[in-house]
């Protein structure tokens, strides 16, 4: 059986929004359990990453306005907060695409060919729009 294309919407969403696996995986992890605070210590540990590596995805998710900061922590922690409703409506629907086609979106997230070719064809959309 064949699976069904990757929708436009969310094909756009991953090469504009998921620059790779490990970014996907937090804020899957981090969405799974939206009440619970994470560290860079906890999600290291659950993604089998650096400490480091897992600080700079938490950021790094933060900037993208998918997860929020937790005041009145010891130390930097975050929670799954998308900054709005259609946000967290796209990433419900990444992951149960997700789950369905992990490795078609696996490899477009590293599909840096496709990545490259949606930033040309969205500079032209800009142009025309502007």
């Amino acid at each position: 059986m064949e699976k069904a294309p990757i929708p436009e919407d969310l094909r756009r969403f991953v090469l504009t929004s998921i620059p790779s696996v490990p970014f996907l995986e937090a804020l899957l992890l981090l969405r799974a359990n939206p009440a619970q605070q994470w560290d860079s210590e906890m999600l290291a540990s659950r993604l089998y990453v650096r400490e480091r590596t897992a600080h700079g995805l938490l950021e790094d998710l933060c900037r993208a306005g998918m997860v929020a900061p937790c005041a009145g922590t010891p130390q930097p922690a975050y929670r799954y907060q998308p900054g709005s409703e259609q946000l967290r409506e796209r990433i419900d629907a990444l992951a149960d695409l997700y789950a369905k086609q992990l490795v078609e979106v696996t490899l477009l997230i590293h599909s840096t060919l496709d990545r490259k070719a949606q930033q040309f064809a969205d500079a032209f959309k800009l142009r025309k729009d502007s």
